[in-house]
């Protein structure tokens, strides 16, 4: 490929992605609206900390700079601006990169009959999560005991309500040993899909907020697997002792339902 068109090739990255920042306003992206901007849009630092990336290396891919980027970069860069399908697969396809499949960047769903499923559970917890332990769909029961509704999309995953979580992790009075045997369940989700970018991104990031996760992930562990926590303290103070089963709801998009039966 020429000089030339690499430079433009550079050029429409740089002007595709300048221009979906400054289509966004800061409502659109949940962040509070101040006075003085001068500029329309986001700022670069704002879409920088929304994609979890750094600023200069955000302003270097804006710019249309000759660097590297990975996948889990583009996508968290995706999801930043709120692009669509057609314009992730652009953004993808303007990096000389393969665009992801549709379950990349897209919130996974169930269908409604599992959905009545788990609302025909009344007295037991159960919800549905995928092969990364996003937790996607859940029954009222299941809502009262982890507070899955008053949670962000991003922070409605187990492990990371388990590892990261300090209200959480308080309410679980043997954490010490369920933490080592979720995780153990976990590692062997993970080495399913050793390059998987999400996966890779949530094991990154709580190595970076949990010392405990950082030295057991690394660690071969001899702990038996668990899909859920053995004891909660419900919002009484109660303790609940649970044993679990796992349902599988979807085989080729990896989804699991999680059913907890108090003992």
């Amino acid at each position: 490929m020429s000089g030339r068109t690499l430079a433009r090739k550079r050029s429409d990255l740089s002007d595709f992605v300048t221009r979906h920042r400054k289509k966004l306003t800061p409502a659109d992206v949940g962040l509070p609206t101040t006075g003085g901007r001068r500029t329309p849009g986001l700022r670069r630092e704002e879409v920088a900390a929304l994609a979890g990336v750094g600023l200069t290396w955000y302003t270097w891919f804006e710019q249309g700079r000759d660097i590297q980027v990975s996948e889990s970069f583009l996508l968290n860069v995706a999801k930043a601006l709120k692009l669509d399908d057609a314009e992730c697969n652009h953004l993808f396809l303007l990096t000389h990169r393969r665009p992801p499949p549709p379950e990349a960047r897209q919130w996974p769903s169930v269908d409604p009959l599992i959905q009545q499923l788990l609302d025909d559970l009344t007295a037991r917890p159960a919800y549905v999560s995928n092969l990364r332990w996003d937790v996607i769909a859940w029954n009222t029961a299941a809502d009262r005991l982890f507070n899955f509704s008053g949670r962000s999309q991003q922070d409605r995953n187990v492990i990371r309500m388990v590892f990261a979580d300090p209200e959480l992790r308080r309410r679980l009075p043997a954490w010490r040993e369920d933490a080592p045997r979720l995780l153990a369940q976990f590692r062997h989700n993970l080495a399913a899909a050793p390059d998987d970018p999400a996966m890779l991104l949530l094991v990154d990031e709580l190595k970076k907020v949990s010392p405990d996760f950082r030295r057991w992930i690394e660690q071969p562990s001899m702990e038996s697997y668990r899909w859920g926590v053995g004891v909660v303290l419900d919002h009484e103070g109660r303790h609940l002792s649970f044993n679990h089963q796992m349902l599988t709801v979807d085989e080729h998009r990896h989804l699991k339902m999680i059913v907890y039966f108090e003992d």
